[in-house]
């Protein structure tokens, strides 16, 4: 039987039943070192639950099955480090403020070359490269003034500039119990059983304390100097922004997405162009991280019921189908913030409460709050938006009144 085979029966048994992890994790260490790789590839040294890539993993079984990948493959990290540098921040070593990703997850090609070129597989959890972003939106706004070209952040062609970073997510179970509030053993024991019993080691490994989650990760665009973004004397403007596909890519009028994410990228260059930073992090948690199936299956119930689409049964359609109104919970959300060494947004481009909540009560400071312009939001999503606010959506107008907040299902819960 291979090493391979060997290690990932052993490490798929209970504790005793073979040598101690030859990596031990030691979340919070001030160092990447001391801290300990990440390591989620199928290996004896594996230390984490779960697999490299998050859902991504599942390709790469379909490419050793099919015979088109070999296994014992190990990427090569040549010239693949950040375009930038990201860190360290005092966060990083403040072992509650990250939880959901690897702080050092960009590092790992410099910080465990020694490991890596003696054969262990580790392989990096976030990139940070750069890119040209080519959007109608932003032309349209160059052409009507509202928005110059300066060569630097936006050029003549209307292209934008930016530096972008992917991040997969890397949960250390411990901090994801404390930020819920439960116990780290019932988090595990239901992360087992609503996944099918797909990962045994979150029951049977107590001694293993990451999980790389079979979930879709975080893509960052940052929109001028990236050091921008952690220096308090300079402005940022950030919008986080949860994905919807079809709106954000393929325009439907149902909701106001892409019309509030372009906005978000027009505010995010105009700050650049200002001397401070603009920040969009998009998150991949569509249809309110129920998927886009239930999103579908709740768009047909909220139309054929009697009186057609109303604000009033928003939220309670969306309940009757998947038994909550939303699963996003933002507690998860500031993490990235954190990661890139954020303690002030002078300017949100958000009217969500649920996400301004998070964020302010993880001690970042959150200044002024941007809703999106009237004239921005399709006919077809007046609707939504006038569920969003009687749930207690931020909005520049009067608070909904306490009828209105009677007509809503979940009037409690404060962003969807």
């Amino acid at each position: 039987m291979s090493e391979n085979r060997i290690g990932h029966i052993r490490l798929t048994s209970h504790p005793g039943a073979g040598a101690a992890v030859r990596f031990p994790i030691h979340w919070g260490a001030a160092t990447a070192k001391e801290r300990g790789p990440i390591i989620g590839s199928a290996t004896a040294d594996r230390n984490a639950i779960g697999a490299y890539g998050g859902a991504y993993s599942i390709y790469r079984a379909l490419s050793v099955s099919a015979g088109a990948l070999n296994p014992s493959v190990r990427p090569d990290l040549t010239d693949t480090a950040p375009v930038v540098d990201m860190g360290p921040f005092p966060q990083w070593r403040d072992g509650g403020k990250v939880v959901s990703l690897d702080p050092w997850g960009h590092l790992v090609a410099d910080d465990f070359k020694a490991e890596i070129d003696a054969g262990v597989d580790i392989r990096p959890t976030i990139a940070i490269t750069k890119a040209r972003l080519s959007l109608p939106e932003i032309r349209e706004a160059i052409a009507r003034g509202r928005l110059k070209t300066d060569g630097a952040v936006v050029h003549e062609s209307g292209d934008v500039a930016v530096t972008k970073a992917a991040l997969d997510p890397v949960w250390h179970l411990p901090g994801i119990a404390a930020r819920f509030g439960v116990s780290e053993e019932r988090l595990r024991h239901t992360l087992f059983e609503q996944t099918g019993g797909m990962y045994p080691e979150l029951v049977t490994r107590p001694d293993m304390c990451v999980f790389l989650p079979p979930i879709g990760g975080i893509t960052l665009y940052i929109f001028g100097d990236p050091a921008a973004i952690s220096d308090p004397a300079r402005k940022l403007t950030c919008r986080v922004h949860d994905e919807c596909n079809g709106s954000d890519v393929f325009g439907s009028d149902i909701c106001t997405c892409r019309p509030y994410l372009t906005h978000g990228i027009e505010e995010c260059i105009r700050e650049a162009q200002n001397g401070g930073a603009g920040l969009i992090v998009y998150n991949r948690k569509e249809g309110r991280a129920l998927g886009e199936v239930t999103k579908f299956l709740v768009y047909n119930a909220r139309k054929r019921q009697p009186g057609g689409d109303q604000a009033a049964t928003y939220f309670e359609r969306t309940e009757c189908v998947a038994g909550v109104q939303d699963a996003r919970f933002q507690q998860l959300m500031p993490d990235v913030l954190h990661w890139l060494g954020i303690t002030r947004i002078d300017r949100f481009v958000s009217m969500s409460n649920m996400k301004f909540e998070a964020i302010a009560s993880s001690g970042i400071t959150i200044g002024e709050r941007v809703p999106i312009p009237p004239e921005l939001v399709p006919p077809d999503a007046s609707v939504e938006l006038e569920a969003k606010k009687a749930a207690g959506y931020f909005s520049p107008e009067a608070a909904p009144s306490e009828e209105d907040l009677t007509h809503v299902v979940g009037r409690d819960l404060k962003d969807f």
